[in-house]
């Protein structure tokens, strides 16, 4: 039998999970690496990983290993290889590219063309026809590796992601991939206790990925059982008697597997959720062997019948400045339902934030590094039980408030307050000249300059001058009296240096909204003011909202659309007040449509446009966007309608007007992808998010072309907190 050399992929922090797999499945000769691993074996054992590994994202047939110091190199190498042993001549194939630090390959695009021309060119020249080129199911998919000068050819035997199992439908957006929650699944003992009879519980289950997976590992489930489509099933060397034989193997083991399935059960509060879970438990053929219904998290307990066993849950990440207080109160509940439901469980919660783990009130083991997409996260292992519980510390952001007002109508004497004082002097002087050369008359004056006085200071100049103040939440090392002595002691100083009256001056203690509290007024009503921005006017209100209605941080790209707005059909997501829509006016451009859940803001975007008494075509639509996104591409049929879109969504929503959680970092891939839908020919989609952590899941959105601007957005006011946004430039590939 002919020994293959091999190499699966895998996400990063999953190796070690890869290599016992591929140990189990008879891999020989392994060598870890970065997300990956290589290794040898006969075809046979790499069927047998596409079909059965639970971690691995593909496998890789390696054809050929060369070095390329040149664009002639790679083109000569590939068209040396005989491409009829691998697809006939009326086939189809796709080339997916990988390109890192290459003198000779410039970028990723470029290289899948040379590869793809050198096939083509042979297989023109040897037969005068040529494949096509299929990016979604070709015969077979080529994988090409450039790392310097040293190059990988490769067949992708997967054809697909090995994540895609088969049972989720393409419409429902899932925050955690599958072969993530197997890892996080096999990291917490489940095998194991499941092997006991113990019981699989999901509290806060989605569509129910954590589930499905859980009830594959206790059945002997292949997880590539449900696929229908594999990279070597059009391949001409495919062996499809091993391939059947492998089929019919499992077939048997997930029968004999299913008789022996211990109790799972997921909740949901969402009813949209709980039918996605439903619908997927189906597809699967899991139906009446998995429970799922819906129930708020305080309802949550484990039926009588029920073995103990494990507690896993993914809960929304919502990572974002002010979201602290709605996000530890979400823990603590789901900690207080832990301690007071499921002792002598184990429980296994994945959490981006470490320092919410604090907040469930149970001592866990040392955490495990995964990666959901490019964010880190760590997977938090529980032993619930009464000796590893301790009571989290909480305090009222209004009591801070109280304590922080009184505080600060007394004078600052301190060291540090001059301190402070100095560095806002200095930064007054600076940024009061820019401002006036640049005609900018709302900025950031001060950015945590200093860690100890940790403040974002913005000042607002229209018939009068305003000072928004926002505080930093402060990390657990510091002692929070300091910290608010300290905010009390800028509070005093800020009036006097920038010589404004002291009720001009407005504090706000950013936290997370409660539900459809974001859309609401936050205090009795306030007054709104007017100010410009290149040449366009805006309402902004110091006090009855959280925001003021204009997000500073975003002039430059405001700026940018105006100017590229001339002519274009301009669509403005989660579009808040208005503001790029009134830019992309401003800028010429032939209709507007400007979408939000919020019926404020809406009227708040309604209001900007007729301050700046503009006419012409502008929609304004109250919609869940997610829910519009979806109709709105499904109307398109894949004709663009918008030439430019600006999508900038939340960090996170939680209200009681969406059916589900929607968490940027979950949830960015289907939303980018879904949006692209809309765009016409030639068109631009610029996105942007406020998540400081943010990581673009670049590979899962091929074939679309991102490119990162986030530097040349970051206006000159805010470069000592470049992480303040993240933008790109999407564009569709001529191929896609």
């Amino acid at each position: 039998m002919t020994t293959c050399q091999l190499f699966a992929t895998a996400p990063k922090a999953m190796e070690s999970l890869l290599v016992r797999e591929l140990e189990n499945l008879g891999a020989e000769n392994i060598k870890a690496t970065v997300a990956g691993a290589a290794f040898t074996g006969s075809l046979q054992t790499a069927y047998r990983l596409c079909l059965w590994s639970r971690c691995a994202n593909r496998v890789l047939l390696v054809l050929k290993r060369f070095s390329v110091d040149s664009q002639e190199d790679l083109y000569r190498e590939v068209r040396n290889i005989d491409w009829a042993q691998h697809l006939d001549p009326d086939g189809s194939f796709a080339v997916s590219c990988s390109v890192k630090n290459s003198p000779a390959i410039s970028n990723s695009h470029f290289g899948s063309l040379k590869v793809k021309d050198a096939i083509v060119d042979q297989m023109r020249d040897k037969f005068q026809q040529r494949p096509d080129i299929d990016l979604e199911r070709p015969d077979i998919r080529i994988n090409f590796y450039l790392q310097g000068s040293s190059a990988q050819l490769s067949l992708d035997l997967s054809g697909t992601s090995l994540h895609q199992r088969g049972y989720r439908t393409t419409r429902v957006t899932a925050p955690i991939k599958e072969n993530l929650a197997a890892a996080l699944l096999l990291r917490s003992d489940w095998p194991a206790i499941a092997k006991g009879n113990g019981t699989l519980l999901d509290p806060m289950c989605g569509s129910g990925t954590l589930l499905l997976e859980g009830a594959m590992i206790a059945a002997d489930y292949a997880p590539g059982l449900l696929r229908d489509y594999y990279g070597f099933l059009g391949w001409r060397k495919h062996d499809a008697d091993s391939w059947q034989e492998l089929l019919r193997e499992a077939e048997q083991r997930k029968t004999a597997g299913l008789e022996k399935l211990p109790v799972i059960a997921g909740f949901d509060q969402s009813r949209q959720a709980v039918n996605a879970a439903l619908e997927h438990i189906q597809r699967a053929g899991l139906q009446g062997r998995i429970h799922v219904e819906r129930r708020e998290i305080d309802a949550v307990s484990p039926a009588e019948s029920w073995h103990p066993g494990l507690v896993v849950c993914n809960p929304p990440y919502g990572q974002r400045l002010g979201d602290e207080q709605q996000t530890a109160e979400l823990y603590r509940q789901f900690g207080a339902v832990l301690q007071h439901n499921f002792q002598g469980w184990q429980a296994a919660i994945i959490i981006s934030d470490p320092e919410l783990g604090f907040q469930l009130g149970i001592r866990s083991k040392k955490p495990v590094t995964f990666y959901n997409g490019a964010l880190e996260c760590k997977l938090l292992r529980l032993d619930i039980d009464p000796a590893n519980f301790f009571q989290p510390k909480n305090r009222t952001e209004q009591e801070r408030l109280d304590q922080v007002g009184r505080a600060s109508q007394q004078p600052a004497s301190s060291p540090g307050a001059e301190m402070f004082a100095n560095r806002l002097q200095k930064n007054i002087k600076k940024f009061s000249k820019w401002a006036r050369r640049n005609d900018i008359h709302c900025y950031r004056l001060y950015d945590a300059d200093l860690p100890e006085y940790a403040l974002a200071i913005d000042v607002y100049q229209g018939e009068k001058t305003w000072v928004n103040v926002q505080e930093y939440a402060a990390p657990k090392s510091i002692d929070r009296r300091k910290a608010d002595q300290r905010l009390a002691e800028a509070m005093a100083v800020i009036p006097t240096l920038l010589q404004v009256e002291k009720n001009h001056v407005f504090l706000k203690v950013r936290r997370r909204q409660q539900s459809s509290e974001q859309y609401e007024k936050q205090s009795t009503p306030g007054e709104f003011h007017v100010v410009e921005e290149n040449g366009c006017l805006f309402l902004v209100n110091f006090e009855t909202y959280l925001d003021t209605g204009l997000f500073l941080d975003h002039r430059p790209i405001r700026q940018m659309i105006q100017q590229q707005a001339r002519g274009k059909r301009f669509l403005n997501l989660f579009c808040y007040t208005g503001a790029a829509t009134i830019h992309a006016a401003r800028g010429g451009a032939l209709s507007t449509t400007s979408v939000d859940m919020s019926r404020t803001y809406l009227d708040w975007a309604k209001k900007n446009l007729q301050l700046n008494k503009l006419q012409g075509r502008h929609e304004f639509i109250q919609a869940n966007c997610l829910e519009w996104l979806d109709e709105a591409a499904r109307r398109a049929y894949g004709k663009g309608r918008y030439d430019l879109i600006f999508l900038d969504p939340p960090t996170f929503s939680n209200s009681k007007r969406m059916d589900q959680a929607f968490d940027i970092q979950q949830h960015h891939q289907q939303l980018i992808r879904v949006t692209a839908e809309l765009l016409a020919p030639g068109g631009i989609l610029y996105f942007s998010t406020n998540f400081r952590r943010f990581k673009m899941d670049q590979q899962g959105l091929q074939p679309l072309r991102l490119t990162d601007i986030s530097a040349q957005t970051i206006p000159e006011d805010f470069v000592r907190n470049p992480r303040i946004h993240h933008c790109w430039r999407i564009e569709k590939c001529s191929s896609a």
